[in-house]
């Protein structure tokens, strides 16, 4: 029998080649409209739970409401996501330019009561998918998140409940966030940097322009364009790596004003995978499922979406059927590492054999903590 196990599989998911503790940089999980359901949204109710309180806001200020509240008022926005290089969405094709655009509606549920209090209940839907609910107070202290509900349903506390507005909302006005949004520690800061005036597909506004930036638990940057009597008009979010590369720009604009609308059909069976995977010759290859038997290196890439802070993330590399060399579905070799945050990503490396690969067939098959997710088959030719 060849020696397979010279064919081992090497984890990378950060700066050191150490399969004992691997990590990458992970981007915020909470962003406007899951992809990601991942939605990675500056703040920690993520970008929906920025426009819920943003439009939600009302203000003695003004005298005035900020927004309409009633159940069933929506926000349409044309949402545009690009990711960084090598990195993919599970199910959503790009347009040419390489970029995600897709219709999103955030809407006025209801409410909902969690130990004793009566929380707004907002509810992001994309693609048939409510990616989160975010659940709200608002009193004369601003706008407060105090938890949300993402696509699995997981319930996910703030601790303190986050400042989403600190009163009074005006130009020069700013405010921290320094908590705990479930496990993950969380540093923002927000600040009003002055008024503009701003067109999208809805029509022109005059909007007061927020801008924010966090520290923990990855960097990120957020613009967005409030106006009064209609809430966000536009909202620009970037996400990147400790060493600056960019790992996301999510963006939406306001098709039209807000309005009552029917509740959207939600389909079950639309929800993203945890784990998508792709596999190439290099980092940033041309992904592919058939390789010459001299490939020096496969490169096993993985994109998490929705994962639990600390998951387990496993690949088995498995010879399905190389004839003589091994008996069928021979495990051949196994790695593993540790997810920092819901969209972490990474890769795990194949590298070949002394004597080469052994021609045939093989599948590989990724874990989250233990539970199967993903399962890619592959060949090996002359």
């Amino acid at each position: 029998m060849r020696f397979l196990w010279h064919s081992r599989l090497d984890c990378w998911a950060g700066s050191h080649l150490d399969c004992r503790d691997r990590r990458r940089d992970a981007r915020l999980p909470y962003r406007l409209a899951a992809s990601s359901p991942s939605c990675g949204g500056l703040e920690v109710c993520a970008r929906t739970a920025a426009i819920a309180v943003l439009l939600l806001l009302h203000s003695e200020m003004f005298g005035e409401e900020l927004i309409p509240t009633a159940k069933g008022m929506a926000w349409r926005y044309n949402m545009t996501e690009e990711v960084g290089k090598g990195l993919t969405v599970p199910n959503l094709k790009p347009d040419a330019d390489g970029k995600i655009r897709l219709p999103v509606l955030y809407r006025v549920e209801g409410t909902e009561n969690v130990d004793g209090k009566e929380l707004l209940k907002f509810e992001m839907h994309r693609a048939g998918v409510i990616t989160n609910s975010d659940l709200l107070t608002i009193d004369e202290h601003g706008i407060i998140c105090w938890a949300r509900i993402n696509v699995d349903g997981e319930f996910i506390k703030f601790s303190p409940p986050q400042t989403m507005i600190a009163m009074p909302l005006k130009s020069g006005a700013s405010w921290n966030f320094d908590g705990q949004a479930g496990d993950l520690k969380v540093h923002q800061h927000y600040e009003v940097t002055g008024e503009e005036d701003i067109k999208v597909p809805a029509g022109e506004f005059h909007a007061l322009r927020i801008h924010g930036e966090q520290t923990t638990p990855s960097p990120m940057t957020i613009d967005r364009w409030f106006a009064i009597g209609t809430g966000i008009v536009k909202d620009v979010t970037a996400t990147r790596a400790t060493n600056g590369d960019l790992l996301e720009r999510l963006s939406l604009e306001l098709v039209e004003q807000p309005k009552v609308v029917a509740r959207p059909e939600v389909k079950s069976d639309t929800i993203p995978k945890k784990l998508s995977v792709s596999f190439a010759t290099g980092r940033f290859g041309k992904p592919a499922t058939t390789f010459s038997s001299d490939t020096s290196q496969i490169y096993a890439r993985w994109q998490g979406y929705r994962l639990r802070i600390g998951a387990k993330v496993r690949a088995v590399w498995i010879a399905e059927n190389i004839g003589d060399d091994a008996p069928p579905d021979y495990k051949v070799d196994e790695a593993s590492t540790i997810a920092e945050g819901p969209t972490a990503h990474g890769r795990f490396i194949l590298s070949r054999p002394d004597d080469g690969w052994a021609l045939g067939d093989y599948r590989a098959e990724f874990y989250v903590d233990d539970v199967l997710v993903e399962t890619v088959k592959l060949r090996i030719v002359k």
